[in-house]
């Protein structure tokens, strides 16, 4: 296992859940990369972490998460963050007015990799679900007021963290990735 993993990220609290999630100490830091734009979560976070594993001089962590909209042919996938960049998440929700099929999948996609390697390990996290009709709820970030789970009638933000933390793309992300890097 790693000594050191430093999660590249601007979010404390994504280190903290990383910490709570693999089971053990993860430091955060805010390094200003360029993204390749794909919409395969893979693709981008292979990517992310050999350029942040360079930057950082360290062994790194980065995620990538988003939606596959199934009315959308998978679209916005990994180009979800800069989608939200520019239409807000009631607009989001009315964009599939007009479809029958509301379906989604959430994904997170975490990615390790160290300086001086060309190896990358990857995590992926998958839930299916459905986008709501208009934003709902107040915990959580990001689109998690859209987006209700399968077997549930609640979106993310509806739920507390610890129910959210038991079923999100995120954690299932997290548990493979503590179960490879045992």
């Amino acid at each position: 296992m790693l000594d050191e993993l430093v999660f590249v990220t601007s979010n404390e609290g994504k280190a903290r859940e990383a910490s709570v999630f693999l089971g053990r100490p993860v430091s955060a830091r805010a390094v200003d990369l360029p993204e390749i734009q794909a919409v395969d979560f893979e693709t981008v976070v292979r990517d992310k972490a050999l350029r942040a594993a360079v930057e950082v001089g360290a062994a790194v962590l980065v995620e990538d998460s988003g939606l596959y909209i199934s009315a959308w042919k998978g679209f916005p996938g990994a180009l979800t963050k800069w989608i939200t960049q520019f239409i807000d998440d009631e607009a989001l929700a009315r964009m599939l007015d007009s479809f029958s099929d509301r379906r989604a999948v959430a994904v997170s996609a975490l990615a390790v990799a160290r300086p001086g390697s060309e190896d990358v390990l990857v995590a992926v996290g998958r839930v299916a679900g459905t986008i709501a009709s208009a934003p709902r709820g107040t915990n959580g970030f990001g689109w998690d007021v859209l987006f209700v789970p399968d077997g549930e009638s609640r979106t993310f933000a509806e739920m507390s963290l610890e129910e959210k933390n038991a079923v999100s793309h995120r954690a299932r992300a997290f548990a493979e990735l503590r179960r490879r890097l045992a």
